[in-house]
């Protein structure tokens, strides 16, 4: 080979050897920048926050879900699930979330509704006729899930993925210290708190709203900051301490009928997970949404004797004209808040075209069990 030819190939070789080792350093700058790829055994913990007290049963509904977890995944995913207040307020674990402080939370909807008003749409709006579990149904087969995200990801652009859990029983109108409300006109002027769009429905008749997490209610209510309150259902009212500083409990109402828990994720924390322990976690919240409907109907009802029997609390239905009043109230917050929030409405209307199927099958096809109870329970 001559001189020449010798240099020009030695020349081709290092220019080859160069351009390896820059294809080299771009395909590593790349995978730098991908996504994090977990193993198939590797272990996560990650760091949540409830929106309740420690022994609220809400936290306790969080807690056995964590349980189920980490069972389910063998102990590759643990959930480390702190109290309302031990790293931030109730009303800012979504932020704290959205963040990463937290890795995630329990919590409700409501809790947001300073952001949009569209959040309070999500379990304590107006319920068109349905419980909890018939919303829940909206939420997993009739565009609810769809919706939530679009709120969360793209109206508020939060890095949060939301599941949805726990269908709660209707709530009760809530516990008066001076006494039972027997008509509309009762609710005005009342020192009342509640959250959510309920603020403004007690508003619209005529309550001086006020709005507090759980653990400031009783206090409030023993020094006279407050005249009324509700908070959620028998076994939570009891854990709270309601029945030590009210005695009247005001059951059934239309502010709240159709509440559920949701368990939040940073986003970019539920996404590095692998697709076996994605699974689990949506998988895992669906089991503790069936077995918390089941431990309420053993819980409430144990609570609901106790709060009679030995804590002396008189139960009174909320009468026929209030329920009405609420009825109403709900027509003119409808109107006043789908104006000039377009997304308020395309909820809303997501919500009434599920409810007017699902109401008429529910009332063609199932039974009032009333007149059977009264058959085989009270007999003379």
């Amino acid at each position: 080979m001559s001189q020449a030819k010798k240099k020009g190939a030695a020349t081709q070789s290092v220019s080859r050897r160069g351009l390896l080792r820059v294809a080299a350093g771009a395909v590593a700058v790349g995978a730098a920048m991908r996504p994090r790829r977990a193993s198939a055994q590797e272990k996560f913990t990650l760091k949540f926050q409830s929106g309740f007290p420690p022994k609220e049963p809400f936290h306790l509904i969080g807690a056995d879900w964590a349980k189920k977890v980490d069972e389910m995944s063998g102990g590759r995913l643990k959930i480390d699930l702190l109290p309302g207040g031990a790293v931030v307020p109730p009303f800012q674990v979504l932020d704290a979330i959205h963040t990463g402080t937290l890795d995630g939370g329990v919590g409700v909807p409501a809790y947001w509704f300073g952001k949009q008003v569209a959040f309070s749409l999500f379990g304590t709006g107006p319920s068109w006729g349905l419980d909890a579990e018939q919303m829940l149904g909206w939420i997993y087969h009739g565009g609810g899930q769809q919706l939530y995200d679009e709120l969360v990801q793209k109206e508020l652009k939060l890095d949060v993925q939301s599941f949805f859990l726990a269908p709660m029983p209707t709530q009760p109108l809530g516990w008066f210290k001076k006494g039972e409300i027997q008509k509309p006109e009762d609710l005005k002027g009342i020192k009342y708190r509640t959250v959510g769009l309920s603020a403004d429905l007690f508003k619209q008749l005529g309550s001086s709203v006020v709005i507090l997490p759980g653990a400031e209610i009783v206090p409030a209510l023993d020094r006279g900051v407050i005249d009324g309150a509700e908070w959620n259902n028998t076994s939570s009212d009891l854990t709270l301490g309601l029945q030590d500083v009210c005695k009247t409990y005001m059951v059934q109402s239309h502010h709240q009928s159709c509440e559920y828990l949701e368990i939040l994720f940073n986003k970019k924390k539920l996404e590095v997970l692998p697709v076996d322990l994605k699974a689990i976690v949506r998988y895992s919240i669906m089991a503790e949404s069936a077995d918390m409907s089941w431990k309420f109907q053993d819980w409430n009802s144990r609570d609901l004797e106790e709060l009679k029997n030995k804590h002396k609390v008189k139960v009174a239905k909320t009468p026929r004209p209030v329920l009405d009043a609420q009825l109403k109230a709900w027509d003119a917050l409808i109107v006043e808040k789908s104006k000039d929030n377009p997304f308020f409405t395309k909820v809303m209307e997501s919500q009434k075209a599920w409810a007017k199927r699902v109401a008429v099958w529910r009332q063609e096809i199932m039974v009032d069990q009333s007149p059977a109870y009264e058959h085989f329970f009270k007999k003379a």
